[in-house]
C-alpha cells in the first residue's frame, strides 16, 4: 500500500506560479513511476507529467516548457513546479504512483487560475 498526500494547491492569477507536493507514505526510491494528473469539471482525468525511477520525464504538450516534475527520494516527495499558469490549467490535481502494476492515487488538490 502506498498513501499519497498532495499539497500546494490554491488560487493564483494567470501568469503566476505554484508548486505542488506529493508526499508518499513509503520510500519512493523503488516506485516505478510517479506522476501528476488533473481533472477539470466536465472533463476526463488527463496526465500532466510523469517521472520514472531513473528520472526520465514525460510532459503533456499543454504544459511543456511551463511545468517541471521532480522527485526527492530522501523526502519521499514528488513535486510539480507550475509556472506561467493559465486559466485552462484550473483543475483538481492528483498524484499517482505506479508500483509493481498497482496504481495509487492521492485525494487531489485544487488549482484555480483566475484571468
Amino acid at each position: 500500500q502506498v498513501q499519497l498526500v498532495e499539497s500546494g494547491g490554491g488560487l493564483v492569477q494567470a501568469g503566476g506560479s505554484l508548486r505542488l507536493s506529493c508526499a508518499a507514505s513509503t520510500s519512493i526510491f523503488s516506485i516505478n513511476r510517479m506522476g501528476w494528473y488533473r481533472q477539470a469539471p466536465g472533463k476526463q482525468r488527463e496526465v500532466v507529467a510523469r517521472i520514472t525511477s531513473d528520472n526520465s520525464t514525460y510532459y503533456a504538450d499543454s504544459v511543456k516548457g511551463r511545468f517541471t516534475i521532480s522527485r526527492d527520494n530522501a523526502k519521499n516527495t514528488v513535486y510539480l513546479q507550475m509556472n506561467s499558469l493559465k486559466p485552462e490549467d484550473t483543475a483538481v490535481y492528483y498524484c499517482n504512483a505506479l508500483l509493481w502494476g498497482y496504481s495509487y492515487w492521492g485525494q487531489g488538490t485544487q488549482v484555480t487560475v483566475s484571468s
